[in-house]
């Protein structure tokens, strides 16, 4: 599948503490997955893919990378955008 768009929505450092921005990706032109979450951690920036509660009060993932390259290259899309949304931001 080809990440065809990202599209950023940033958040207020108040607002939220470690959330740093709402991510929805377009895969090849007809498939998107919105609420992808980029959180600030002790190693940096990571995403959290969109979940739902479970009875038991933890999260599933409602949709997530079937494997690890397909989760960086998500990762690595969305980090991209965030950057350059903030350098336009910044200057």
């Amino acid at each position: 599948m080809l990440i065809t768009e990202v599209r950023i929505r940033l958040v207020k450092k108040e607002t939220m503490q470690k959330l740093r921005a709402i991510a929805s990706v377009i895969f090849d032109g007809s498939f998107v997955v919105h609420d992808i979450r980029l959180m600030e951690g002790d190693g940096g920036l990571y995403m959290i893919m969109p979940g739902r509660r479970t009875l038991e009060g933890g999260y599933r993932d409602v949709a997530h990378p079937i494997n690890s390259d397909t989760r960086t290259q998500i990762q690595s899309a969305i980090l991209s955008e965030y950057y350059k949304l903030i350098d336009c931001r910044n200057g």
